[in-house]
Order: structure tokens, then C-alpha cells, then sequence
């Protein structure tokens, strides 16, 4: 994948996180490429699991500070290379242009 369309990914899944749209995909898309249970992502963002369940149900979405909290979350794990855009990202991307 080009630099360019890497970081027009990584722009959009920042807006996304910051504006909650679509975010339980985005969330669940998220936690299931870096291998993270429920629990262990509610760990990482200082929330409960059920917390974080609720969001990748469409139950509820997250509070400025969870999204903040994503955010830089999402950012370092992209910085390590733990977090790359997936088909499964590109494609939801591409189906909120329209």
C-alpha cells in the first residue's frame, strides 16, 4: 500500500474515532487485528468490558475522553506497526463515501 493512502486511512480512522461514526466496526476491527480480547482493550483505554462491549454492540458510543483515549491508543499501536489498515477497514471507508 502507497505512504499516501496510508496516511488518508490513518487520517479517516481518526476522524472516525474522534466523531464516532461507525465506531462499533471500527472498534471491533481494531481490537481483533491486534489480537486484544474485550478485557484487555477496556485495560488499555481505562474502561471496563462492558464498556467496551457495549460500544462494539452499537449499545452506546464513546464518552470525548474514551474517543481521546482511542485515539492515541489507536496512534502508538499504528507508530510500533501493530496497527495497519485492513481490507475490512479500506472497504467500511469506502461504503461511508457514498
Amino acid at each position: 500500500m502507497d505512504r499516501r493512502l496510508e496516511c488518508r486511512i490513518s487520517r479517516k480512522l481518526n476522524q472516525m474515532a474522534i466523531e464516532g461514526q461507525d465506531c462499533s466496526a471500527l472498534v471491533k476491527e481494531i481490537r481483533k487485528q491486534l489480537a486484544l480480547t474485550q478485557e484487555e482493550l477496556a485495560r488499555e483505554l481505562g474502561v471496563s468490558y462492558a464498556t467496551v462491549n457495549r460500544w462494539e454492540n452499537g449499545q452506546s458510543k464513546p464518552s470525548k475522553l474514551a474517543k481521546a483515549q482511542f485515539d492515541t491508543f489507536c496512534a502508538k499501536m499504528r507508530e510500533q506497526g501493530r496497527l495497519t489498515p485492513t481490507e475490512g477497514i479500506i472497504d467500511s471507508l469506502r461504503t461511508r463515501r457514498h
